[in-house]
């Protein structure tokens, strides 16, 4: 999972030299001082080295194959209704297209104002894995309901439901993993998480061609709910299987040994200071700081872009459809340019992955846009999911990197840029009428492209500008602090990285 597709840890992260340890135990940065667990003490750094490997190791083994599996899981459920459209399900459930916009949309009427409390739930419960896993039971429970869906009306219902189980997973699952890993090792996992997505997107239209008729629950639809019902009872038996041996917060994951455990959670607080263990801010604090910084309502912004511009991804077996293929073709057709986004960028700097993926998106909605030739468009469709994905991880990414502390503000963040942010999906799924061309859609997202680009400029403008700050006088490093570093980022030398 962190082969060629995966991102490099990184390397302008500012740290404080670490190799000093006091004689009280404590390591020393600044004005803060960050403890030295007693069951440390004493243990040279070779040694707290090869700790940290063997903690490291056994934690990616358990929590990285669990999160792609139920990832891909998620996204396999959320790919079939976009890939039933090829098989017929309007002329089934005697939809009209802005009917089927209804259908992608009605989703996110779900998904959308359960995000926010998910995560600020999940701040609070002692097992967040076992949370997650349990939310996966749930969806995987209301995704085999699909296949007694006969009407459009209870196709609607099942949606709506769907959202709502499934606004747990994703930032739920980003949060936790920032609980779990440093700075310099969160974008590989994240990576691994873009890795999944793409996978699940790629075979959530090219399952077997039966997944594809998953509302069929009657004998002229040829008995293909069965594949829904397949797929949930796989998503429930994942669940249950995954939160027996799900690792919690690393203070009490039962995974670790007492040593590792102090380990994993001093590493943590000696980079960016309390954590999950020795946080006293409060869950209504941390909502209240998320909602007052600027910084995170631009990232908001952004990703209320990018989201419209992966409304894409809801309409993909409908835009390769146009190249006039028949249906199992299609739906093959749609698997390589997701593949393809999951081997291209292995690049660090989130900035510059960011520019370098609007900037493939206006090649792919230009030529889009301008021509009918066929090996002209599925070059265009082959760059599409690059173009949508890495910005969205991107942004995630950003966000817990910089907005590290107290932790419940950032699990407020987390969920607000993916709440409020996804917004977009509840009109931009009703761009995409009038093919092969989709003028009015190709034409937004391009927009979309523009906007993003100057919103994430201008935050890159903001936070290189606060580091300077951090960096000057002490009456220059307090203006700093008012942006959200805490004093504790402070005396251990915090910046913000990647811009």
């Amino acid at each position: 999972m962190q082969g060629r597709a995966s991102i490099p840890a990184d390397d302008d992260v500012s740290k404080p030299d670490t190799k000093h340890v006091d004689e009280a135990g404590s390591k020393s940065v600044g004005v803060y001082t960050v403890a030295t667990p007693e069951s440390l003490r004493g243990m040279a750094e070779d040694d707290l080295k090869k700790l940290e490997k063997k903690m490291v190791r056994k934690v990616d083994f358990v929590i990285l194959p669990i999160m792609t599996v139920l990832y891909i899981l998620n996204y396999v459920d959320r790919s079939a209704l976009a890939a039933s459209k090829v098989y017929g399900i309007t002329k089934d459930l005697n939809m009209s297209e802005h009917d089927f916009a209804t259908a992608i949309s009605i989703l996110f009427v779900g998904y959308i104002p359960f995000q926010i409390p998910s995560n600020l739930i999940i701040t609070k419960v002692s097992r967040p894995g076992l949370y997650i896993c349990s939310a996966a039971c749930i969806w995987g429970c209301v995704s085999a309901a699909t296949a007694a869906v006969q009407s459009y009306r209870s196709l609607l219902a099942v949606r709506v439901f769907l959202g709502v189980t499934e606004a747990v997973f994703f930032p739920g699952v980003i949060y936790f993993l920032s609980a779990w890993y440093t700075k310099s090792e969160l974008g590989k996992r994240l990576a691994g998480l873009f890795i999944a997505q793409m996978v699940g997107s790629a075979f959530g239209g090219s399952w077997p061609p039966r997944a594809s008729r998953w509302t069929a629950g009657t004998a002229s639809r040829g008995g293909g709910g069965c594949s829904s019902c397949e797929e949930g009872v796989v998503t429930v038996g994942c669940g249950i299987l995954f939160a027996l041996i799900m690792p919690e917060y690393p203070h009490n994951a039962r995974l670790l040994s007492s040593v590792e455990r102090d380990y994993a959670v001093w590493r943590l607080e000696k980079e960016a200071g309390a954590g999950e263990a020795h946080e006293d801010t409060t869950t209504r604090q941390g909502c209240f700081l998320a909602m007052k910084d600027p910084k995170i309502w631009a990232l908001v912004w952004c990703m209320f872009m990018t989201q419209a511009i992966g409304s894409s991804v809801n309409f993909f077996p409908s835009i390769v459809q146009t190249l006039g293929y028949g249906k199992n073709q299609t739906l093959l057709l749609t698997a390589p340019p997701y593949l393809l986004a999951a081997l291209v960028f292995r690049y660090n700097a989130i900035y510059s992955m960011i520019v370098g993926s609007l900037g493939i998106g206006v090649v792919a909605y230009v030529i889009s846009l301008a021509t009918l030739d066929t090996g002209a468009r599925y070059f265009a469709m082959m760059l599409m999911p690059t173009a949508v994905t890495l910005p969205q991880i991107m942004m995630y990414k950003t966000l817990n990197l910089h907005m590290a502390r107290p932790y419940p503000k950032r699990s407020a963040g987390t969920a607000m840029i993916n709440s409020l942010g996804g917004l977009s999906n509840l009109w931009a799924s009703y761009l995409w009428y009038a093919p092969p061309h989709y003028y009015a859609a190709f034409g937004c997202l391009l927009a979309c492209v523009v906007v993003f680009f100057v919103t994430i400029t201008a935050y890159r403008w903001h936070v290189r500008n606060l580091n300077k700050l951090l960096g000057g006088a002490p009456e220059q490093q307090r203006r700093a602090m008012k942006s959200g570093v805490t004093q504790q980022q402070m005396d251990l030398g915090w910046r913000y990285i990647g811009y």
